[in-house]
């Protein structure tokens, strides 16, 4: 796979003092209780998003900053639960109180153009230069009580902009937060209310009555670790973004026996990541590994409303061992994966919302586990201010999570070259991002699928 060079520069950022953006006219004040889905342990974490815009000429002399601000207190007026705070019930069951005191918003300005950062406006081999353009105001972001959702806004010195957002997990997911940013878009551009409107109903995703528990969940498995210490140390991680190109897509998908070519780009590149990433860890032979596969439920499940903005997935999951996995073919870590997709219908679907009430909301197992979310078509990069499309959109880290280097995305990236491909955020303790990155150059002398990314 391509991997990209090294590559660090720094800019200023000025910021302005973090203000307060209420809806434009009065909502309700009310409680609204999240889903079953919504409050898992699993989603109490903030999630950053950048969007990257370049210069309109005609939109000369015409202030994003201003432009985002007011349309953001006109989209809360629709998406009002956003204003709120979240608050903690009886066994941690999460509630919003739409109390209206709004979200944080920071304006902002770089001395830099969207031309200096070239490959790194994602190849950066750290996240120091994202720190400025997505500011972690102090105490924002705690789950409880605090704003549910924080924008900025960073000028650049050519006329574009970056909009960087930061939400909370528990009250929408990725399709749910893009419909709220093409909402703030849309009235952006002239429009007096959003296109699709949003959709609370989270009774939708809540647990029968009686709650029961009919198919197995590995993703939620209880696993005792106290003989095997974390393999991923946190005070010392190291990021990386590999892409795949097509032609490098097609090439990896040869090395599959006959019957597996025909398996998904994600599924390949899922499972070519897995078996690395396992191997770069150097767990132990007999360590259980489990892939969990984040599976969006809009498409499959027939009574989730157009404009529903809660969190609508679920990681059906498939597990192995280290030496398995690490020892067989690509193809066998492909065949896991499907298997993992091929669980989810509306019954595991109930059955997991079922096991949230039964077991306490718990977390999914972090133990020997990884996770890839195919963000491709969520539609990020088609969030429109009036500047045009952004230049890139999405995720900027596969550090999430509690434990960092859990989770990675497959994201849709067109390169220097303007090859459309796939690109995969990496977090890993420094040492195993080595052995990954050694691992990439052997197969690139044995097999020929890497190519390494001159840096001028």
């Amino acid at each position: 796979m391509a991997m990209t060079p090294t590559i660090d520069f720094t800019f200023k950022v000025q910021k302005c003092e973090p203000e307060v953006i209420v809806p434009a006219n009065p909502t309700p004040h009310e409680f609204k209780q999240l889903s079953d889905m919504d409050d898992q342990e699993s989603f109490r974490f903030h999630v950053p998003v950048l969007n990257f815009y370049g210069h309109n000429p005609n939109l000369e002399g015409t202030d994003p900053v201003k432009v985002i601000k007011e349309a953001i207190a006109k989209t809360l007026v629709f998406y009002y639960p956003f204003a709120g705070r979240l608050r903690e019930g009886p066994g941690s069951k999460l509630f919003v109180e739409c109390t209206g005191e709004g979200i944080l918003f920071v304006e902002a300005d770089a001395d830099v153009t969207l031309q200096q950062f070239g490959d790194a406006l994602q190849f950066s081999s750290s996240l120091s230069m994202f720190e400025d353009i997505i500011y972690n105001v102090p105490n924002s972001d705690k789950i409880i009580n605090s704003p549910l959702l924080l924008v900025q806004v960073t000028r650049l010195k050519c006329g574009g902009f970056i909009f960087g957002i930061r939400f909370n997990h528990t009250i929408a997911d990725g399709f749910g937060l893009v419909q709220f940013m093409k909402a703030i878009a849309e009235i952006a551009r002239g429009a007096f209310a959003p296109s699709i409107f949003p959709v609370w109903q989270r009774a939708f995703l809540i647990a029968r009555d009686p709650p029961r528990v009919t198919c197995h969940h590995h993703e939620y498995d209880q696993v005792v670790t106290e003989s095997t210490p974390n393999p991923i140390p946190i005070d010392n991680m190291a990021h990386r973004f590999i892409f795949f190109s097509p032609l490098q897509i097609s090439t990896l998908r040869q090395t599959l026996p006959i019957h597996l070519q025909h398996c998904s780009s994600f599924e390949l590149i899922a499972a070519y990541v897995w078996r690395i990433r396992t191997i770069a860890l150097q767990l132990s032979p007999e360590e259980e590994v489990r892939f969990l596969c984040p599976m969006n439920l809009r498409s499959r499940i027939n009574s989730l409303p157009l404009g529903y903005y809660g969190n609508a997935f679920v990681f059906p999951t498939e597990l192995t061992t280290a030496a398995k996995l690490c020892g067989n073919p690509l193809g066998y870590a492909v065949e896991l994966i499907r298997k993992a997709k091929a669980k989810m219908t509306k019954e595991y679907v109930n059955s997991v919302v079922d096991l949230m009430v039964i077991k306490g909301r718990p977390h999914y197992t972090e133990a020997g586990s990884f996770i890839i979310s195919d963000i491709r078509r969520i539609g990020f990069e088609e969030v429109d201010f009036g500047w045009g499309k952004a230049i890139f959109g999405g995720l900027t880290t596969g550090g999430l999570g509690t434990i960092p280097g859990t989770i990675s995305f497959c994201i849709p990236f067109i390169n220097k070259n303007g090859e459309k491909g796939i690109m995969v955020p990496l977090c890993l303790p420094a040492q195993a991002m080595e052995r990954f990155m050694a691992e990439l150059h052997t197969l690139s002398s044995v097999e020929q699928l890497v190519d390494e990314v001159d840096s001028h």
